[in-house]
């Protein structure tokens, strides 16, 4: 009779993604993925955090149980800033967001927090869809944290224009603030300016970024035909389904694209930074598509 080696459960480290609402997550089968690909002994799971305060509490219980780190995904990106800044410490592209998808546990209870949202956002932009956002008018739809997480990168990038709108005009008012703390902006050939939804009738844009959840609630966001100027790549950073921005996008002659290779980059870099090996994106992108078929 052969004997099967069984590896003991203490030498797999464990990690997980927290939301709510958490069960629509591609991230365990990412992360899977990038273990057997890279050779990583590791497991990955959803975890469901409450909405009332119970981030915090959550996240104190997977480090006593040993969790060697998590992603943070709606609604809770700022307040694992918050954490962090509590109980460890912030990478520049977390403090600069003032929001964390991505916290790492070492091996003193220190929490480090860090954003991959941005570089995520524009690898898939500029590698996988080859769109260049060099000179572009860009629009980015609302101001939470998913829109802080790639402001800078976006900057970095070197756009022409952004333009942030938001059903809540301060918001976007605010982003453009912050940002402009973040980045010296006199120093740069962007310029970064905050508009209500009904200011964007006569204006267009080469890229438009649509970073608010709209898209789980099947919600129709008040902004114009018109917005789509030729050759225009509407992004949405939701994925898994046809939301009513890129269904108005497509009638509109506009290219169009899912946050799925933005959620397979963004964790990429998160994995680098728990394991320190960058995994190769193409085919756990491939399938994932392949798998939503």
């Amino acid at each position: 009779m052969t004997n099967h080696y069984v590896e003991p459960l203490n030498s797999v480290d464990r990690y997980a993604v927290v939301g709510n609402p958490i069960a629509h997550s591609k991230s365990p089968l990412i992360h899977e993925a990038f273990a057997q690909q890279t050779g990583q002994a590791m497991t990955y799971e959803r975890i469901l955090a409450p909405v009332d305060g119970g981030f915090a509490t959550v996240i104190h219980d997977l480090i006593a149980k040993g969790y060697k780190g998590v992603n943070v995904t709606v609604p809770f990106k700022f307040e694992a800033l918050k954490f962090a800044l509590i109980n460890g410490t912030v990478n520049p592209f977390a403090n600069r967001a003032r929001a964390s998808n991505t916290l790492l546990f070492k091996e003193n209870g220190a929490v480090v927090a860090d954003n991959t949202d941005g570089l995520g956002l524009v690898n898939d932009i500029t590698k996988n869809l080859k769109f260049d956002i060099r000179n572009k008018r860009v629009l980015l739809l609302g101001s939470g944290g998913a829109a802080f997480g790639v402001l800078q990168p976006l900057v970095e990038a070197k756009p022409s224009l952004i333009v942030i709108s938001n059903r809540t005009f301060a918001k976007a008012e605010d982003a453009v603030k912050i940002l402009s703390e973040i980045v010296d902006l006199s120093r740069s050939d962007t310029v970064c300016v905050a508009k209500r939804f009904d200011q964007l009738d006569e204006l267009t844009f080469d890229l438009i970024i649509n970073s608010t959840s709209t898209g789980l609630t099947d919600s129709v966001l008040p902004i114009p035909d018109t917005v789509y100027a030729e050759n225009c790549l509407a992004y949405d950073m939701m994925y898994g389904r046809e939301t009513p921005f890129m269904a108005q996008a497509r009638r509109n002659g506009a290219q169009v694209a899912d946050g799925l290779g933005m959620l397979v980059e963004q964790a990429a870099e998160a994995f680098y930074l728990w394991r320190g090996v960058h995994p190769d994106t193409k085919p756990v992108m491939d399938k994932i598509r392949a798998l939503a078929k």
